[in-house]
């Protein structure tokens, strides 16, 4: 073999030694494109975080926007959620600039998906078509006449008829001086002078007669006027009457009427068919401390229950736990309509019964409640399933509308002829849905996972036809307290608020059977003191109207004065 030439073998050397630096740098590119892409990974996988992270708070921002300014009638402490708008803005802020970061880092990562249309807009309903101006001659109304005559033609004139025309006045209340006159006789053989017996009363030698007292706590109870300015309004008309003095007597009569509302809840417990109830917060005035700082207003709670047609009754709790709701609902069995609120899961599982073998009450949901969460999805997360399950919803809600007037067998019947069908399809859509979003936070993920995990309660209005599909008549029930709970701002201790929920409950109850509460609070009035204790439920609203026909008129009729009590009758209370 011939031997290489040494330019040969030098050349070959070099050749070499460039593949061996060459393999070395592909070496050192490689891992080099390695650490390139481990950290292009791990920027875009906290890229997508970030934009999961800023989805989530947009969501809660649009959600928190709609609940200030657009759904009044559900917002709670509006302070609170301002304070949460602007936090939620201020975190906005930052994510959005930390994702605008991420999204420079990572030049090389594929585009999104292109958002999804917007679903189209909804029709608009047609305007209901006007009536015209109100017919006021057809409406039970004090009337006045005003005739207008023309001085110049009467009595040169013949008068055909008048034209007439309607318009609504007003004329002003307000107080009387109630003069209770009591006769005082001299006998004529003996010359003993003797007065008539004082009259019975609930607080004897009161400033306040039932009609004024009925009159100030309707205001209050009812429509919300807070007593400081009950007394501007009654300084205006030159009647002195100061707010502390109101609240006296509006805690020392709703303590004394609570035994009208404890005969009605111990009806409710034993005959009832369903409970429904809800509660609210309210703020509830502290002690005074002993070195005088001021101190934060304590939070108390008012429950509210609707025992079927019968009655409607408020209780105040401290607190909101599972341990006070088992104490209102202790020894019932039926059915207890609620939200989905933890503390009343107790009851449900018996921790309530009185006895081991009493069975336990029975879960009803509230379609209202799931179909809100199934709204705010699809209006601030703007996801499509959300507006489906929405759709799903309406198709029941138009059912129960269409059959609202029917006995409750035949709405029973027709249930399950249709409602059983579209319930079991939606559950079994909802759970397809949630498998997929479950892992995900928001909106989307909230509404679906309430849907499943409230399907045993959403599914007890199939079991009766007297079971209502939604709890809203609860939650409107207590808009006489937060209707005047903005103007009142606190209840002045406990027993206050214990008191006033038995005015709330009396005055609620009222409402319910269509009676005027301060012409029954004020005869009420009258009328307990003589009344026996173990005819309490007698006074109730529910059977007031069958009460008071046998009452006599005459002792009705006036404010103060002794009251014949009749005997008892089976039919009133059974």
């Amino acid at each position: 073999m011939l031997g290489r030439r040494p330019a040969q073998t030098s050349e070959l050397d070099a050749a070499l030694a460039r593949v061996d630096e060459l393999g070395t740098t592909l070496s050192t590119t490689e891992a080099k494109l390695g650490a390139t892409k481990a950290a292009l990974a791990k920027v875009t996988q906290e890229r997508n975080a970030l934009r999961r992270v800023y989805q989530l708070l947009l969501e809660q921002h649009e959600l928190l926007r709609r609940r200030i300014y657009v759904a009044s009638a559900e917002r709670i402490d509006v302070t609170q959620l301002e304070l949460e708008f602007k936090k939620n803005a201020e975190a906005l802020t930052e994510v959005g600039s930390a994702l605008a970061d991420a999204d420079a880092a990572d030049l090389t990562a594929s585009s999104d998906a292109p958002a999804e249309p917007p679903p189209p807009p909804a029709a608009k309903l047609p305007r209901a078509k006007s009536t015209g101006r109100r017919n006021l001659a057809v409406e039970d109304l004090p009337e006045d006449r005003i005739e207008l005559l023309d001085p110049e033609r009467e009595g040169t004139s013949e008068r055909l008829f008048f034209e007439e025309s309607f318009r609504l006045g007003y004329r002003r209340a307000g107080a009387v001086r109630l003069v209770v006159a009591r006769a005082v006789y001299k006998d004529g053989e003996t010359q003993e002078i003797t007065t008539v017996d004082k009259p019975k009363e609930i607080l004897e030698r009161g400033l306040l007669a039932p009609s004024m007292i009925a009159h100030l706590l309707v205001s209050k109870y009812r429509f919300g006027i807070p007593f400081h300015r009950l007394a501007e309004m009654f300084r205006a008309e030159g009647i002195r009457l100061d707010d502390g003095l109101m609240c006296r007597y509006a805690e020392h009569f709703g303590a004394t009427l609570g035994c009208i509302v404890l005969a009605m809840a111990k009806e409710a417990k034993e005959t009832a068919f369903c409970l429904s109830t809800d509660a609210t917060g309210v703020c509830i005035q502290p002690l005074p401390r002993t070195d005088g700082k001021r101190q934060a207003c304590a939070k108390g709670h008012f429950f509210v229950v609707l025992a079927d047609q019968d009655h409607i009754f408020f209780e105040y709790q401290p607190k909101h736990t599972s341990a006070a709701v088992c104490g209102m609902f202790r020894g019932f069995s039926g059915y207890i309509q609620a939200d989905a609120s933890a503390v009343y899961d107790a009851l449900y599982r018996g921790e309530a019964r009185t006895a081991p073998a009493e069975v336990p009450p029975k879960e009803v949901g509230c379609w209202a409640h799931a179909r809100r969460r199934f709204f705010e999805a699809a209006v601030v997360a703007k996801d499509a399933a959300a507006r489906e399950g929405l759709l799903r919803m309406h198709v029941l809600f138009e059912l129960e509308e269409q059959w609202q007037g029917l006995a409750p067998a035949q709405r029973h019947a027709r249930r399950q002829l249709r409602s059983r069908r579209l319930v079991d399809d939606f559950f079994a859509w909802a759970k397809a849905q949630y498998a997929r979003v479950k892992d995900a936070r928001g909106l989307v993920a909230t509404a679906f996972g309430y849907a499943v995990r409230q399907e045993p309660g959403l599914r007890s209005f199939l079991d009766d036809g007297r079971l209502p599909m939604t709890n809203n008549h609860s939650e409107r029930a207590l808009r006489f307290i937060c209707g005047g709970r903005k103007a009142w701002l606190f209840f002045g201790s406990d027993d206050h608020a214990v008191a006033a929920a038995n005015l709330f409950s009396l005055i609620a109850s009222c409402k319910l059977h269509d009676i005027d509460a301060e012409t029954y609070l004020a005869e009420i009035i009258n009328v307990l003191p003589y009344w026996p204790r173990e005819r309490y439920l007698e006074l109730a609203p529910k059977y007031w109207r069958a009460t008071r026909a046998r009452l006599r008129p005459n002792e009705l009729a006036r404010e103060i004065g002794p009251v014949a009590v009749p005997p008892r009758e089976a039919s009133a209370t059974e």
